[in-house]
């Protein structure tokens, strides 16, 4: 099956570092962020593993749950916990799980639904679609996808940033311009009507196109 922004998430039952657990019970009322590895002991996923999870205080405050996988079994996922925090400094604090048959890679469309077989004997050039960063909502839809190549470190304060908008956006109804951050003006979204915007914000708004309306970021 194909992934797109607004789909439900699927649902699905796998092992982890912090035991067995069911992905939408687990995420329960909060967001969440899952990232995906093509196999343990990888270089540039070291780093990144590493510095989410010293980014994880800042998701808690969000109401935001981050959760690992990586194409390998849960024991190879502790022994590579030691190296990362002995490399990076942290080791992760939140769950990873183990896919090592393969079936959250294809469930969310990172490798082909009639790939076989299993982790053993394959390599990180096998998995390496398996580099995604999925933005699940409360509601347990999909709010936004992003694709890594593997010799590309992620960038986990803009996947922060994109959480915010579309957390801003959940409450609000808003929309963000570019290279946006907490706290800059943002912009109203056509659907909303000049009187319904007049009555939203009565400290005003700037039009500069009947299209692009933007006002201070809502509290």
């Amino acid at each position: 099956m194909s992934l797109r922004i607004g789909d439900i998430a699927p649902d699905f039952t796998a092992q982890t570092t912090q035991g067995t657990l069911n992905f939408h019970e687990w995420i329960g009322d909060s967001w969440c962020i899952l990232f995906s590895h093509p196999k343990d002991f990888t270089p540039v996923c070291t780093t990144e593993l590493g510095y989410m999870a010293k980014l994880k205080p800042e998701f808690d405050k969000r109401n935001t749950k981050i959760i690992g996988l990586s194409v390998d079994p849960v024991d190879n996922h502790a022994a590579w916990s030691k190296d990362i925090e002995e490399t990076q400094g942290t080791a992760p604090n939140y769950p990873m799980i183990g896919d090592d048959k393969l079936e959250v890679a294809k469930l969310y469309d990172m490798l082909p639904a009639e790939e076989t077989g299993s982790a053993e004997g394959r390599t990180p050039a096998d998995n390496a679609t398996v580099r995604s960063v999925f933005v699940i909502g409360p509601d347990k839809k999909v709010k936004a996808m992003l694709v890594y190549p593997m010799t590309s470190g992620r960038d986990f304060n803009e996947v922060m940033r994109l959480l915010d908008s579309i957390q801003l956006n959940a409450k609000h109804t808003v929309a963000t311009p570019v290279n946006w951050r907490p706290g800059d003006d943002v912009i109203i979204p056509p659907a909303v009507s000049d009187e319904e915007a007049k009555q939203k914000y009565p400290e005003g708004f700037t039009t500069i196109k009947p299209y692009l309306r933007t006002v201070k970021q809502p509290q």
